[in-house]
């Protein structure tokens, strides 16, 4: 709790934390930008695969141009500067290095950077989350192993859904629930780089004038990074994904604690202890007041009446019968945050958030008819998107996971909101991804868990009750508890928003101007 203090002593020793970051796109960018300003961070390099690219990333956030250089990773450590390069596994190699902040987002680059920086002592930070969700258990382990933390990134949003799980489980509640929100509508799910910028309010020109990825930003709008993150959450958590995948139910933040719970407890969870995105938008068209759409969320259930009673007290929002509640946080700050992770990696040697067990899956579904011979093209493309299963089910049904997804071509057609398999692709069974894999099922499959309720639905599509929001759902209404004589006592946790408010600031300023307009206007969430 104390990360700042500890920061200005390394710097005052002289020491501050080595940094190598690798990737310098909008998330290793925002890192830049506050490691600047704090001297407890030197950044001895930045490694793109264009340096151009490192040095432009480092000048737009701020950098002085005499702290970059282009001679070497050495003369960076002893001079205080930064090396821009297009070598990561040089930078990875250097021995001055402490934390590797892999941001490139390529799930087999990712794999092969951290076995790297675990070979030479580094603490891996994943912003790579589909590395992350491809084979994170056994990265964690590799790094166990090498002595090292791997991480996930804090700023991100599976990281700040861990540490609300943590909190509620340190205090002795039982997580019920635990996610993020987005924007989402059933027809994202065929969404393509073509057809991406007209979600997001853009022209194709305006896009490309603004430095944005068609396929990156239609990954977020997909559902693809959605059932990434949860599939981390729940192998960090050991909270588990409904059997058929994510629901996205519309769900304002003054509902979570009557919505985000067990049907049989008047909610529409499949189970306790889930992992679920909730959208800002109706399947009406209409948004939601008082969304979730940038932020993260935690629904937890009193243990006794006394603590119901708590919950009353301090004028927390229950459901009706008083002993659900939940702590949101409305907003989440991305590559700004990341530096909490850097600290915790090199100065506590604990990670923000780790993979521990294989729970969580995502594979490929197919957008469209595919026909036999076409080659697949990944995350946010034009023929499949990540789908979140239960672990179990994906080893089980040979699902082929979506960080392999990517130029592997089809031997029989498959149709529309299939699930892409093993026996219906052409694999090179020597590929060292794929063998990476493998290894990690056969050794995590034991620990992978399933619900035990039996099926409620198929297919991530219109959620519960045929998408109906949560107001249209839930059997019991939002019950605000009065507010106690010591409510305003205490700060607000530094997990998230007060769940007494029923408020998150207001709508960002990215999110569309009108009700209903069919518009996104802003980039992933």
């Amino acid at each position: 709790m104390n990360l700042n203090t500890l920061l200005h002593a390394r710097a005052d020793a002289n020491a501050p934390v080595r940094v190598g970051v690798i990737g310098a796109g909008k998330f290793g960018s925002m890192f830049l930008s506050q490691a600047l300003h704090h001297p407890g961070f030197h950044v001895v390099g930045v490694a793109d695969l264009n340096p151009a690219t490192a040095e432009k990333a480092l000048l737009n956030t701020g950098w002085p141009k005499e702290r970059i250089t282009r001679h070497s990773a050495a003369k960076a450590l002893a001079q205080g500067t930064t090396f821009v390069t297009d070598d990561a596994l040089s930078l990875i190699e250097h021995g001055g290095l402490e934390v590797v902040v892999e941001a490139t987002g390529l799930p087999e680059i990712g794999i092969k950077h951290a076995l790297a920086a675990f070979a030479r002592g580094r603490h891996v930070v994943m912003v790579n989350v589909e590395a992350d969700v491809l084979a994170g258990p056994l990265l964690a382990r590799k790094a166990a192993e090498a002595g090292v933390v791997y991480s996930m990134a804090y700023g991100d949003q599976p990281s700040l859904i861990c540490q609300q799980v943590d909190w509620a489980r340190t205090i002795g509640l039982e997580v019920v629930a635990a996610g993020k929100g987005t924007l989402y509508m059933p027809e994202f799910h065929e969404s393509t780089p073509d057809t991406v910028w007209s979600h997001y309010g853009l022209t194709a020109e305006r896009a490309k004038e603004s430095g944005m990825n068609a396929k990156m930003f239609n990954s977020f709008l997909d559902g693809t990074k959605s059932g990434i993150e949860m599939a981390a959450v729940a192998n960090a958590t050991d909270l588990t994904p409904a059997p058929h995948g994510l629901d996205f139910p519309a769900v304002p933040v003054d509902a979570l604690a009557s919505t985000m719970i067990p049907k049989d407890a008047g909610g529409i969870l499949h189970h306790k202890g889930q992992v679920e995105v909730v959208s800002s938008r109706e399947r009406s068209g209409e948004d939601l007041e008082n969304d979730l759409r940038w932020g993260v969320y935690v629904v937890f259930e009193a243990p006794t009446d006394y603590v119901k009673r708590c919950f009353s007290d301090y004028g927390m929002i229950t459901d009706a019968g008083g002993g659900y509640s939940a702590l949101w946080r409305p907003y989440h700050l991305i590559g700004l945050e990341l530096g909490v992770s850097v600290a915790y990696a090199a100065i506590l040697k604990q990670p923000t958030g780790s993979a521990t067990k294989f729970i969580g899956d995502v594979v490929a579904c197919a957008k469209r008819d595919l026909r036999a011979g076409e080659v697949l093209d990944g995350e946010g493309g034009f023929t499949v998107w990540g789908k979140l299963m239960p672990a179990t089910e994906s080893v089980r049904t040979k699902a082929v996971p979506i960080g392999l997804a990517q130029k592997i071509k089809l031997k029989r057609p498959i149709k529309q909101g299939a699930i892409v398999t093993w026996d219906d692709v052409e694999q090179d069974r020597t590929d060292a991804t794929y063998l990476f894999r493998r290894e990690m099922e056969a050794l995590f499959m034991p620990q992978a868990k399933t619900p035990e309720k039996p099926l409620l639905g198929a297919g991530s599509g219109p959620g519960p009750a045929g998408g109906k929001s949560a107001q249209q759902v839930a059997s019991k209404p939002v019950a605000g508890a009065p507010r106690g004589p010591q409510q305003d006592a205490g700060a607000a946790p530094a997990t998230g928003a007060s769940a007494a408010s029923g408020k998150t600031g207001g709508q960002s300023a990215d999110q569309p101007p009108g009700k209903g307009g069919g518009q996104v206007t802003a980039p992933g969430d």
